[in-house]
């Protein structure tokens, strides 16, 4: 089912309403939403994959089923598990001068939230956020891409069919209606996107003093050290900046080499590409750029940086140029790029892979200092203190060690961005909370002293706090 635009107002009334008639939301009605997501992915998987792959012309069903619907299954698996104890109220240490009273922590729903996601990962960065908001006990409003659009008009099919609209709905559309949507005055407005539009979101949201939470692009560093081997680098680099052809928010956007490992980094570059893809245009498993307009964009940056002086090595194989039908373009490095160039200040988001080299760890971790935060670094190599010395020296929303992208797969961890690159984090408990609000109660005594404090103050008073002092 489309909705347009008009309704957008009625439809989050009608979720406003319906969280402030049950503010309080039973454990069984939280598992009962989360277990309905859960039946959807498992009976309609293949349709979803389906989908997913007529939106982006070539996308093995494959990738849709690790990327995305494992994904959200070890998800669901984990919101239902640990929801009792999640929903507890916490016990809080109370400080001697208000004994005998007790502290505690709430949990409760924040009321109606907002998602907005992104078409990369159409499905994982869609139903993740919400069925963590239900988990959480709110009415959820999503928003998916237009570019996407098989996959949306499907996800908005099952949705409605196992969702009443004041729940869970699906508001499909263009820019424009995504611009509206952001408008609403949602208790919490999560979006998922490019740093640009993730502007214009949270300006919108501020005009409603809704809270946000950003899960933004950003130019992952990848950080070679000395030590390291560059035959096993460069799989696990390949593996990582090619997954659904780059189109991944945490992929390696940049790569920083020891200077005079070049040659020895494209050889091995090279092999890797072909050990995991063997051939690319036609190759199931090879992702296609989802549009002709991202397609056109990444060949351009190329072609500015070439320009420019850089120098460019694509992958070898029989493959020639790519088939406008397919859009799968053939991985690129990029050695030395300008610094001021597209390449190094936009988010790349296509297998295209700029190699800076430096003389030292401390060149690195200036170039990664100099530029906005990163969403993720990836450090690799065997030398415990040159680690040590980048994770302590840069900031970035998450690092995954020895390897790509798995820190996100880690739902204890927290996942989000500093600065550029996002501010709020989710998955697991950190994900709930986030669609929680945490209200401070204090359960006073009948037997409690606050009177001592009372006016007028006097002798009483100063003799009181002339205690208070020399014990604090």
């Amino acid at each position: 089912m489309t909705i347009t635009s008009p309704s957008l107002p009625s439809l989050f009334q009608a979720q406003f309403e319906a969280s402030r008639a049950q503010p309080e939301v039973p454990l069984a009605l939280r598992r009962d939403r989360v277990r309905r997501v859960r039946a959807l992915i498992d009976a309609h998987g293949s349709a979803l994959a389906e989908a997913v792959q007529a939106d982006f012309g070539v996308r093995a069903p494959q990738l849709t089923e690790v990327a995305d619907l494992f994904v959200l299954r070890a998800l669901t698996s984990q919101l239902d598990s640990h929801l009792p104890s999640w929903m507890k109220p916490v016990r809080v240490r109370t400080p001697l001068y208000l004994w005998p009273a007790r502290g505690r922590l709430l949990r409760q729903p924040l009321g109606v939230v907002g998602v907005i996601s992104p078409w990369n990962y159409p499905l994982q960065l869609a139903l993740g956020p919400a069925v963590t908001a239900m988990a959480a006990g709110n009415r959820v409003m999503l928003k998916p891409s237009e570019l996407t659009p098989h996959t949306s008009a499907l996800t908005a099919r099952l949705v409605q069919e196992n969702f009443s609209p004041d729940e869970f709905c699906v508001v499909q559309g263009g820019a424009e209606v995504a611009a509206e949507f952001a408008t609403q005055p949602f208790d919490h407005l999560f979006f998922t996107g490019s740093t640009a539009v993730g502007r214009k979101v949270a300006e919108a949201a501020a005009r409603n003093l809704t809270p946000t939470t950003l899960e933004l692009g950003g130019k992952s560093p990848c950080v070679i050290d000395g030590s390291a081997s560059l035959d096993d680098v460069a799989v696990k680099i390949v593996h990582g900046k090619l997954l659904n052809a780059g189109q991944t928010c945490i992929a390696p956007d940049y790569l920083l080499l020891p200077r005079g490992r070049e040659a020895e980094f494209e050889r091995a570059w090279q092999g890797a590409v072909g050990r995991l893809f063997p051939t690319l245009e036609g190759n199931a498993d090879y992702a296609a750029i989802v549009s002709d307009r991202h397609l056109a964009r990444l060949q351009s940056m190329v072609h500015e940086a070439v320009d420019a002086g850089a120098r460019v090595v694509e992958a070898a194989g029989p493959v020639g140029q790519p088939a406008q039908t397919s859009r799968q373009m053939r991985p690129v490095l990029v050695f030395n790029p300008p610094l001021d160039g597209r390449l190094m200040r936009e988010e790349i988001f296509g297998p295209v892979l700029p190699v800076l080299t430096c003389e030292s760890a401390e060149d690195a971790i200036r170039v990664i200092n100099s530029r906005p935060r990163p969403l993720a670094l990836y450090w690799f190599g065997s030398d415990a203190t040159a680690r040590d010395k980048v994770l302590a020296h840069t900031l970035s929303g998450g690092v995954t060690v020895n390897d790509t992208l798995m820190h996100i797969a880690h739902e204890g961890l927290p996942f989000g961005g500093v600065g550029e690159s996002g501010w709020g984090a989710y998955h697991g408990e950190t994900g709930f909370l986030r669609f929680t609000h945490t209200k401070a109660v204090l359960l006073q005594s009948r037997l409690a002293m606050g009177h001592l404090f009372y006016p007028p103050y006097g002798a009483r008073f100063q003799q009181v706090m002339g205690l208070l002092k020399r014990w604090l």
